[in-house]
Parts: structure tokens; C-alpha cells; sequence
């Protein structure tokens, strides 16, 4: 894949490495630490210099659980806001209680997903299932934001009634330019289940007769990765599922990784050889681990992945890496060091 490499000033990547190389931040309340206003925390208790690096304070990252997360970032008088599968309300499937139910009907709190997304320019949606794209066909419809994604996901939005001109199709391999940050796109997988398969699978190349009801009326539609890179801030990987292109992945070489945890050990040498692929990032987060059927005013519990074995396996590959283990309530900066 040709991709697409932005100089910054010198030593990008040496300022996201703290003092505690190779150790995992733990869960940090938006609060935790009074210091912040004039200087990081590293997980050492070191204060480091705020502002590190140009545009390091006009971004801001928050988890939104399972893969979505939302970029904030400052331009002039204004921010602009990006998604990254924004699933914010979160309605309960019987999937971490053993009794699953693919005919649960979709539904979407308008209000919650406001609060928490705010009002996006851009959406970028990794894959189709319902824990990525729920709430964006109300997002797109509701705010005029652009929503980047497969063809599968411009048939489904079209099906909810969202305007064909607000939607973008792409594939993997595209560069995209925004006002102050450039989206790439990134051939990607699906995670794979015990069976080496995965819930929902196909694609579709029309809308489908109806609107999707339930859950598994949403198919996976091919997988997608973005990297985000902020004018003059540390390049970002959002990954949705726990699977990638091997080849489409090197080259990319981001700063910041959101890497999701795997479920099962059907994907062969995941961890090891996705850090390879992307040139082992300054920093490390781990997502989709959480029970992304509890609010996210409760705290985030892993459920069903294995979170410590995954930071297990970075600190042997990566050891240079900088983990953080992310919460729901956190602001975190360009370097992803928590924020007050």
C-alpha cells in the first residue's frame, strides 16, 4: 500500500517515551492529578514539561469504549472533532452473560450520544457490526458530519436515510486532507472467533430492501483501520477488530497505536507481529476489551479478552512501547498522558 509520511519537528517519537518505558499507565480518574495543569504525570510520579512538542496541547483523546474514541482538535477559535466508531449507547445483547440474542433491536439514545460525541465533522467507521456503527447513522443525520467507511456502511447509512454526499467510500490506501489533520486508511481484518470466523459476516453492493432492525441485519462488511495525523501532533491508529493486513499495516509506522485486544488465539502471532508490522509505536493502547454493554458512566470491566495477557505480550515484544491502559472518564493529550 502507498502511504503517506508527514515530517515534523525532530524527535516526535522520543517525546511520547516516558520514564516508566515498557510500564502500563493505570486507569487515571479526569481528575487524578492537580499537577496537570502545569505539566504530565509519568507512572513514576515525574513531572514532565506541558506542551511538549508543536500542537501538542490543541489535541485531546477519549475513549468511548470498545474501539471509538474522539479526537478534539483546536483550530483557531474552534474545534474540530473526529470519531472513530462512535457506539455510545451501548444496549445489552445477552453477549457477556452467555445468552446472546442476534434479533436484539437496535436503538440509539440521542441524548447520551450528543453528550459524548459532541458535534463531529468527520466520522470514520472501521466495519459494519452494530457495536461500531449504531449511533452513527443518527451522528450523520443529526450533525452533517462526512462518515468515512466501506461500501457496506455507505449502504446501510443510505438505508437510514443519510445523504449519499455526506458519505465517503473507501477501501485502503487512501490519504485524505482535512483542514489541520490527514486521515489514511488502512486495509484491515476482522477479528477471528474460536472457530476462526466471526459473527455477521458478508458485504453488500446495494441497500438492502429495509432498514436494518436488529443486530445481526448489520454485516461485518470488511474491516478498515485510519490514522489519524494532527498537523504538528503525534500520528494515531484506531483499530476496530483484532485482525490486520500484514502488508498494509508496514509503512505506517504510527506514534500512537489503539490496538484491539484479541478474544481468541486463532490469529496466528497477532501481538508480535502486528508491533513489527507498525515499527513497534512510541505508545501502546489497548481496546475493545471492555464489557461494551455496561454504560459508560460505570466503569470499564474486561469481560470475555484478555487484557493482561495482551499487555503481557507488548512489554516482551515492545519494551520501548509506553502503555496505556485507557478509561472512559479520562482526557488524555497529544502524547496521551492523562489531562485534568
Amino acid at each position: 500500500m502507498n502511504t503517506h509520511t508527514r515530517r515534523f519537528t525532530p524527535g516526535r517519537r522520543t517525546l511520547l517515551r516516558g520514564a516508566a518505558l515498557g510500564a502500563a499507565v493505570p486507569l487515571v480518574p479526569a481528575t487524578a492529578s492537580a499537577r496537570d495543569a502545569e505539566g504530565t504525570v509519568d507512572a513514576k510520579g515525574a513531572a514532565a514539561p506541558a506542551g511538549r512538542g508543536r500542537g501538542a496541547g490543541s489535541v485531546s483523546y477519549r475513549w468511548l469504549g470498545t474501539s471509538g474514541w474522539r479526537i478534539d482538535l483546536a483550530r483557531g477559535e474552534r474545534t474540530a472533532t473526529v470519531l472513530i466508531d462512535p457506539y455510545v449507547t451501548r444496549f445489552d445483547t445477552g453477549l457477556f452473560s452467555g445468552s446472546f440474542d442476534p434479533a436484539t433491536r437496535l436503538r440509539t439514545d440521542k441524548a447520551l450520544v450528543r453528550r459524548h460525541a459532541g458535534t463531529p465533522e468527520v466520522v470514520c467507521v472501521t466495519h459494519t457490526h452494530w457495536d461500531h456503527l449504531n449511533d452513527v447513522p443518527y451522528l450523520a443525520r443529526a450533525t452533517g458530519a462526512r462518515v468515512i467507511g466501506t461500501e457496506t456502511t455507505y449502504h446501510v447509512l443510505r438505508s437510514f436515510g443519510v445523504d449519499a454526499g455526506q458519505i465517503s467510500v473507501v477501501k485502503g490506501g487512501e490519504v485524505l486532507a482535512f483542514d489541520g489533520y490527514v486521515v489514511e486508511v488502512a486495509s484491515s481484518r476482522h477479528s477471528r472467533n474460536g472457530s476462526y470466523s466471526y459473527f455477521a459476516p458478508g458485504t453488500l453492493n446495494a441497500p438492502p430492501a429495509a432498514a436494518p432492525r436488529t443486530i445481526s441485519d448489520l454485516p461485518e462488511g470488511d474491516t478498515l483501520a485510519f490514522k489519524v495525523t494532527p498537523d504538528g501532533a503525534p500520528s494515531a491508529l484506531f483499530m476496530g477488530a483484532s485482525d490486520f493486513d500484514e502488508r498494509s499495516f508496514r509503512g505506517l509506522a504510527p506514534d500512537i497505536a489503539m490496538l484491539a485486544v484479541a478474544s481468541t488465539r486463532s490469529t496466528y502471532r497477532y501481538v508480535p507481529r502486528l508491533l513489527d508490522a507498525l515499527g513497534r509505536p512510541d505508545v501502546v493502547v489497548p481496546v475493545h476489551w471492555d464489557d461494551f454493554e455496561r454504560p459508560l458512566s460505570e466503569p470499564p470491566r474486561k469481560d470475555g479478552t484478555d487484557l493482561d495477557e495482551f499487555v503481557a505480550q507488548v512489554r516482551e515484544v515492545s519494551p520501548g512501547s509506553r502503555l496505556v491502559v485507557p478509561d472512559y472518564e479520562t482526557v488524555y493529550g497529544a502524547d496521551l498522558r492523562p489531562r485534568r
